[in-house]
Parts: C-alpha cells; structure tokens; sequence
C-alpha cells in the first residue's frame, strides 16, 4: 500500500497521513447528460427520496438488515415514465412524486449534478452506462429512442426475446457485472423474460472512494452490538475522532462522514430507543436536511459491516402504493404508448421491477453495490467539546450526495454480524 500526504482545508488546516487503499461503490441507475443547474435537479431528489422512505418499510423485511438504493429504482421508473401517457403516466407520477411535467429533464440534470463527480481530475472514480435492450423488429417509437439516447445517454441494444429468450437474459446480466466491475453478477433471474418481453430498461454507475477521514487504523476491536429482541452480539466496531457532521434531533442522532475530495457522504442516524419507530417517523424532509449539518468534534465508534440481500421484486410494493396501471392492473389499463403505438391487441406494460443491492464499510471506505431493471411485456462549525457517539444497536444509514442531498443508498442495519 502506498503511503501518501493529504491536505484537508476544512477545519484545521493540516497534512495527515492515510493509508490509500480504494473501495469501490457501484450502483445501477438512470443517468442523463444535461449540463443544467443543481436548482433543476430539486424536483428529482425530492422523488428519489420521498419513493426511498416509501419503500424502505414496505418493499422489505420489517426487522433485520435492510438495504435499497432509492436513485437507481427510481431512474429506472422515469426512463418508463418518459414513456407513459394517460392515466398511466398520472397514476405514476402521483405515486413517484413527480411534481411537475420537467420531471425528466429534472432527473437529467440531477444525474449531470451526480457524474460531476467523476471528473478527469477528481480523486474519486466514477462512470455511468444505460442501456435499452429491445426486441428486434418491434416499432418503438424513434421520439422515444432518440428522448432516451440524447437525455440519458441510453442506446438501444436489439435482442430476440422471442425465441432466445435465456439468452438475452444472459447478456443483460453480463452487460450489469461489466458496468459493476462484477459487484452485481446478474440483475434478471431465470423465467423473468420470454417470447413477449419487449424491452428491459437498464442502467450503472460505478464509483470508487476513499474515506476523507480513514478510521483509526488498529483500533478496531470486538464490541457488542444490541440487536432489537435485547440480545447482544460481539461485532467489529471502528473508531474515529473527527470533526464531522452532526445533529442531534426528537428521536436520534445523526452523524455524516465524508467521502475523500468530493461532495458524497454516508450518513449513520442512530435511534435515541427503537429502530422501527425512527424508520416510521423519517421523512424526505429529515433526509434532505442531512446534507447540510454543522460540523462537531465527535468521537464515533461504528461496526464494520457487509450487506448482501437476495434479489428484489418492487412490482407489489409499487402496486401497493397505488401504481397499478403500468402494470396492466385491470387489464387494459397499461399506456406506455410513447414508447410504441398502443392497439387493442398489442400494448407494453411493466411486468416486474428488480432491484439488487450490496454494501461494504470499513476502516478506509465504502464498497456498495446496486441495480435496478424494468422488464417491459407485450399484453396481447466552530470546535465544540467533542460528543461521543456509539452505534451499538439498530441504526439507519444513507449514502448521501451533498449538494442536492439526493439517497444513493438508504438501509438498516439490524444485526451487522448476520451474513
């Protein structure tokens, strides 16, 4: 490992030495290319939000680890929302918090907000990719494409569903562990596509980060962890005494550290009692506010932790929210005929939404993981005393864009020595 001298303007102004060890992040989203201001992209982080605090409480376990990244579903949505039309695109735009008609644009513009971040000479790694695979010698509208291509920067690949359907899984799946650098081996599971699947909405993006302030090397040590039935469990548990982010608020605490030269963080909001009841109570608002903490003098002890949840079906969750009709539920009520012509015998609707996720914290940074595809059918501060913060029970925690403070991530940790 190479050793290396950083400068950290913020706070005291010091060189420190770090270990340069990189982590990497991946997650599979929508991404655009619009160059426009952070103040466009607002609408966008309101939804990714506001869907993210939906779903956490209704899309998984209600105890136990817990892990989803609110940016990569909902681009995914608003790829088949620029789509939609009629009561379809009302129906999803009410249950995706979509405020305004610019709602795509204002995903274009937090994605451009977002790959900034990735710059030529940023310390940090990070690329996008979007694809459509699409069934060849179907007629999809050349709006849509050319929408999706120049917005997102989404080119249609041709696949023959229709009679090679295992096969085209198998290179959507491929396409998902290339753009991960192998994080997410597969996003389609066997049976998801067949001879009437017309079109699967793909996306990646991939970062690699390093901790702006490592934890203490060697300090690392077992210590329990209060799991929710009042049972103790030995963990890894980390330690750093830093002047970071911090806010102390009715029900919890929360503490951000930021990523190495850039504007991402990950954010630990601790329950003052119980997990559940902090999980009901938050709010995009409560998120949204997290990107703008004042800094403290704190002295955190966090457990190193590894998530890897199974593959995840979004389709009820969605439906239970009240999005049924791009999903054909009744029958014939599926318009996604700016996508391609709708007839009475032959219209697309959405047959399922799969969401796949990982995360990895240690001493030197974050390695996470998460895709997301649609499978479309054919229907015939100043120094302060230093504060001691000790995560030994069920926390929430969020990957965090600053400026616009959209959730990349947002999870639970339950039990950080379940597998």
């Amino acid at each position: 490992m190479k050793l290396f001298q950083c400068h950290f303007p913020e706070g005291n102004d010091r060189h420190r030495s770090v270990n340069h060890v990189a982590s990497s992040l991946a997650i599979v989203s929508l991404c655009a290319v619009f160059s426009l201001s952070s103040m466009n992209a607002a609408p966008a982080t309101d939804a990714v939000n506001a869907l993210g605090v939906d779903l956490l409480s209704k899309s998984l376990p209600p105890d136990g680890n817990a892990l989803l990244s609110p940016y990569s579903i909902q681009s995914v949505l608003v790829m088949a929302y620029a789509g939609a039309d009629g009561d379809t695109k009302t129906q999803m735009a009410g249950t995706l918090h979509y405020a305004n008609d610019s709602i795509v644009t204002d995903f274009a513009a937090l994605r451009s907000e977002i790959s900034a971040l990735g710059s030529k000479d940023s310390p940090i790694t990070l690329s996008i990719a979007d694809r459509l695979f699409g069934q060849k010698g179907y007629p999809f509208l050349p709006d849509y494409l050319e929408l999706l291509k120049s917005t997102f920067s989404a080119p249609m690949e041709l696949a023959d569903f229709e009679t090679q359907a295992a096969a085209a899984a198998k290179r959507i799946n491929a396409w998902v562990k290339e753009q991960t650098h192998d994080k997410i081996p597969s996003i389609v599971p066997d049976g998801a596509l067949n001879e009437d699947t017309r079109l699967v909405l793909v996306n990646a993006l991939y970062l690699k980060a390093l901790w702006r302030f490592p934890f203490i090397q060697g300090a690392t040590k077992p210590m329990p962890f209060a799991l929710a039935d009042g049972s103790k469990v030995d963990v890894p548990m980390m330690r750093l005494d830093e002047s970071v982010g911090y806010q102390k608020a009715e029900g919890f605490v929360a503490v951000s550290l930021p990523y190495e030269n850039s504007d991402l963080q990950f954010v630990v909001i601790l329950p003052d009692a119980d997990c559940a009841a902090l999980e009901k109570s938050l709010t995009p608002e409560i998120l949204a506010g997290f990107s703008k903490m004042s800094r403290q003098q704190v002295d955190l002890s966090l457990p190193k932790f590894r998530l890897d949840p199974p593959l995840l079906s979004l389709a009820d969750s969605l439906k239970a929210l009240g999005m049924t009709y791009a999903f054909n539920i009744p029958t014939g009520t599926a318009d996604f005929s700016g996508i391609a012509v709708r007839k009475p015998d032959d219209y697309l609707y959405i047959s399922d939404i799969f969401h796949k996720t990982f995360v990895d914290v240690d001493e030197n940074g974050t390695e996470a993981a998460a895709a997301t595809a649609a499978v479309m059918m054919r229907a015939t501060m100043a120094p302060m005393d230093p504060v001691t913060v000790t995560v030994d029970r069920p926390f929430l925690f969020v990957i965090q864009h600053r400026p616009t403070g959209t959730c990349l991530f947002l999870g639970r940790m339950a039990n950080p020595a379940a597998p």
